[in-house]
């Protein structure tokens, strides 16, 4: 399972917001460069950004932290936030994001969303699944579009979807534990049942075609050892990190032995 630490920015500083509420931000590091840099010491490569004041202004802002990042480390990025239009996603991808994450696009500009997937690739476009009461919430969290969760993630597996970043938003920033058996519904609701004839017979096997990565509430590394088992393709960390509950050094270990 890929390990994500995730980096939010307001104002060009990495933050960290509790159930997405933005009067809740805490300031951590005027410097994500510095905190992206201290990851990939650690033996991270990957990142999930984000653009916390283009997912309320609904355009790309902080591009040039993403920039920055891009040039100065090898990790691979995932940027979200402000994604509207096909100006924006350019940009974003020429600022050096491996992957870009639509959320809001998604639920509100089905065709153009679905048309970046055929252009660009389902490996390189991920739907933002973020829900509260397993409603898609968007706008940066702040409205409710009365989208059902699970129903969003198949309509959209429908359309060749890969990659899936589900967040529940109550979870989000508490430090209480992910939602494990919201992730096993999910998983159990994209799998497909794949009987094949081997040396011991008939056998059944549920196959995942969405790589499912947990976001929100994740606390421990046992969380992280949690979602590997039940069938989550990668998990994103973020208030645990900062707040030290998980360490580099703990994250390091569990790259190592990957």
């Amino acid at each position: 399972m890929r390990i994500i630490p995730a980096i939010d920015i307001i104002e060009g500083k990495c933050v960290r917001l509790t159930k997405g509420d933005y009067g809740s931000k805490k300031i951590y590091s005027a410097d994500p460069l510095e905190v992206a840099k201290r990851f990939e010491a650690h033996g991270i490569r990957h990142l999930h950004l984000v653009d916390l004041d283009g997912a309320r202004s609904r355009q790309v802002v902080n591009h040039k932290v993403l920039e920055a990042i891009a040039t100065h480390t090898k990790l691979k990025i995932d940027f979200g936030g402000g994604i509207k239009s096909d100006k924006d996603l350019k940009m974003v991808f020429d600022c050096g994001a491996s992957q870009v994450t639509g959320g809001s696009i998604a639920v509100n500009n089905r065709e153009l969303f679905s048309r970046w997937v055929s252009i660009y690739g389902a490996d390189r476009i991920i739907l933002g699944a973020d829900a509260k009461d397993e409603k898609i919430a968007t706008g940066g969290w702040q409205e409710d579009s009365g989208e059902d969760l699970i129903a969003f993630i198949k309509s959209y597996q429908k359309k060749g979807i890969q990659y899936v970043i589900c967040t529940d938003i109550a979870k989000d920033g508490m430090l209480e534990g992910p939602s494990t058996e919201l992730y096993q519904r999910i998983l159990r609701n994209t799998a497909r049942l794949e009987t094949t004839v081997g040396l011991s017979g008939v056998e059944d096997k549920w196959v995942y075609d969405i790589n499912l990565i947990a976001s929100g509430g994740i606390t421990t590394v046992e969380d992280l050892h949690t979602l590997r088992e039940i069938g989550c393709e990668a998990a994103i960390i973020g208030k645990a990190l900062y707040e030290d509950r998980i360490s580099l050094k703990e994250l390091e270990h569990l790259i190592q032995l990957e």
